[in-house]
């Protein structure tokens, strides 16, 4: 175990993406805290001698964070909130966007416009977990729509998006709060209000993950036919090329005045879980966590409650079937995790300490003991050469970052 930042302040990682790809620097932002979206800046850290640096400064009152880095280049995408907030527009989940900065240089992720007309290939509200396709041409996200929100708040469902490098778009600017962005960015998931009880429709799409370069899976609210909440794991093919991005299918991508942006035209999400009838039905949101497929994308690893009421780690094929229970643990997982580069394991948080799971038999190794406190469960991410496992502790009331090496 080594403490990599010292500072007294928060240091705060993403929950996949946060290392460089040289696996020597950690990207984070400087949230108070996990809730509250007031930081000013996006930083690094050098895992080795511990330099600090500085990528990017808010300004105008605007405010950042949820910083992931692209696989290849020094390429950081993150979350910005609006410059000039008022009375009337202020940080809010559809009211947010995605950046990216590099070299120095930094643009708009997605494009926004909420004048009618919509423009195709924008979006019409607010971004957020920006995370790069493994080849690094997409970037993935959920969202909330403003004129959903402003219509009522229970239409605004949030789903999961796409930003494809088919832009520039740049809508009119007939509202002040409107602006063009870089990506050609579309919804991938569809959600209603209401959803049919027992039905395959959810009403909010969320904690998506890559499954290789094609394929986005996410966690789908259902109904059962008692009208209780149940997250089920879905998944979506995406189009093969730039023309299938921008091809409608049944309502039109940029939305209407009382309906939301639609996917295009073959994008139609996937139930893989049918839980319903399980002593413990659905994927559990406590911990949070984002489903990951395997590097090779043969695999889709999520949580779910054993028949104890366990919280284990289970393994999906992405073209669906039964799951499979890998994990037996006594007193569950308690944090989001992800997969080794290699594939052959996942690390996590289990009895307050980081662990390793072997991908294949569910065996358990533990990388750390004698944490003075117990590691955050937002963020356990390997870097992408392998060798070390990230995690956020808090020391004298700061989180700060920690690594340990993998064995691998």
């Amino acid at each position: 175990m080594k403490q990599i930042t010292f500072a007294p302040r928060n240091h705060q990682l993403t929950n996949i993406n946060c290392w460089t790809a040289d696996s020597q620097w950690l990207v984070f932002d400087v949230r108070p805290s996990g809730a509250s979206f007031t930081g000013k800046t996006i930083e690094r850290v050098n895992v080795q001698n511990g330099v600090v640096e500085v990528l990017y400064t808010a300004l105008q009152g605007a405010h950042v964070g949820v910083v992931t880095v692209h696989p290849q280049a020094e390429k950081y995408v993150f979350i910005h909130g609006p410059e000039n907030p008022d009375a009337s527009w202020q940080y809010d989940f559809h009211h947010r966007r995605g950046v990216v900065t590099e070299a120095g240089q930094t643009h708009n992720l997605d494009a926004m416009d909420i004048t009618v007309p919509y423009t195709a290939g924008a979006l019409r509200g607010g971004t957020h977990v920006h995370v790069y396709s493994p080849n690094g041409q997409f970037v993935s996200f959920t969202y909330n729509d403003h004129v959903m929100h402003e219509l009522s708040p229970t239409r605004d469902q949030r789903n999961v998006g796409v930003a494809t490098p088919f832009g520039p778009v740049t809508p009119p600017g007939s509202h002040a709060r409107e602006y063009g962005g870089s990506h050609w960015s579309v919804l991938v998931s569809c959600t209603t209000p209401t959803p049919v009880p027992g039905s395959d429709e959810i009403n909010r799409a969320y904690e998506e993950g890559w499954v290789g370069n094609q394929r986005l899976a996410f966690i789908g609210d259902t109904l059962s036919l008692r009208g209780e909440k149940v997250p089920e794991l879905f998944i979506v093919a995406l189009p093969a090329d730039e023309q299938g991005w921008k091809t409608a299918g049944a309502a039109p991508l940029q939305g209407s005045p009382d309906t939301l942006p639609a996917p295009p035209l073959g994008v139609a999400q996937q139930r893989l879980t049918f839980t319903h009838s399980r002593r413990y039905p659905g994927l559990v949101n406590t911990p949070r966590h984002w489903v990951r497929g395997n590097p090779q994308g043969t695999e889709i690893a999520f949580l779910m409650r054993d028949d104890h009421g366990i919280v284990q780690l289970w393994l999906i094929s992405p073209d669906g079937g039964e799951p499979r229970q890998l994990t037996q643990t006594a007193g569950g997982i308690q944090s989001a995790f992800n997969w080794h580069p290699s594939g052959n394991a996942l690390g996590f948080v289990l009895e307050n300490r980081i662990a390793l799971c072997d991908a294949q038999r569910g065996d358990i190794t533990f990388l750390t003991a004698d944490h003075e406190n117990p590691p955050s469960a937002d963020a356990v991410v390997f870097s992408p050469d392998g060798k070390h496992l990230a995690w956020m502790e808090e020391v004298e009331g700061f989180r700060q970052l920690w690594v340990t090496e993998t064995g691998f």
